[in-house]
C-alpha cells in the first residue's frame, strides 16, 4: 500500500479539546482490529445515550511498545457526555502539534512525520525511557461509520510537541 500525503507535515497550535473514549492495554499485534471494534462500541454507546459525536474518532497512543503491549485509547473529539466505567471523559491537550494528513500506509506516514521533526529543531512531548506520549493521536477524518473501506480513510497524525 502506498502513501498519499493530503497535507503536511507542518506544525499547528491547537486548543484543548474534550473527548470521550475507551482506554485499554492491548498487544501491538492486532491493535488495529481492537481499534476498529472499539470505534464500533463507542459509536453504539453514543447512539444509545443520545450523544452526538462533535468531532472525529481517534486512536490515541499513550504508551508504545511494538514488541509488547500498547496503552491505547479510542475516542471521539469535541464530545462530552455521561461517562461511565467503560467510556471516560478526557481531553486532547492544548499545544503545538506536528501534523500530517494522509491516505494509505500508516507505517509510512508515521515514519515520515517522525523523520521530519528533527528538521524543525523541536521535540515530541514523549518520555523515551518509558515510551509514554503526552499526546500522540491518529485522528480519522473520514467517518468510519459511513466509510468502511480503511484504504479510503483520510487519517491525521497529530503528535504533541514539547513546549
Amino acid at each position: 500500500m502506498g502513501l498519499d500525503v493530503i497535507e503536511g507535515p507542518q506544525i499547528e497550535s491547537r486548543a484543548a479539546r474534550p473527548t470521550l473514549g475507551i482506554r485499554l492495554i492491548t498487544p501491538f499485534r492486532g491493535m488495529l482490529a481492537v481499534r476498529d471494534a472499539l470505534i464500533s462500541e463507542l459509536a453504539a454507546w453514543c447512539e444509545e445515550r443520545g450523544v452526538e459525536p462533535g468531532g472525529p474518532f481517534f486512536l490515541r497512543l499513550h504508551v508504545i511498545d511494538m514488541a509488547g503491549d500498547m496503552d491505547i485509547e479510542v475516542g471521539v473529539l469535541d464530545t462530552t457526555g455521561p461517562a461511565d466505567d467503560r467510556v471516560r471523559s478526557g481531553s486532547a491537550p492544548a499545544g503545538e502539534y506536528a501534523v500530517l494528513a494522509y491516505r494509505g500506509s500508516s507505517m509510512q506516514a508515521n515514519r515520515m512525520l517522525l523523520g521530519w521533526l528533527p528538521e524543525t529543531d523541536r521535540e515530541f512531548d514523549a518520555e523515551p525511557t518509558t515510551a509514554t506520549w503526552a499526546g500522540r493521536f491518529e485522528i480519522i477524518r473520514t467517518d468510519p461509520r459511513l466509510e468502511k473501506r480503511k484504504t479510503a480513510w483520510i487519517t491525521e497524525l497529530a503528535f504533541l510537541l514539547r513546549s
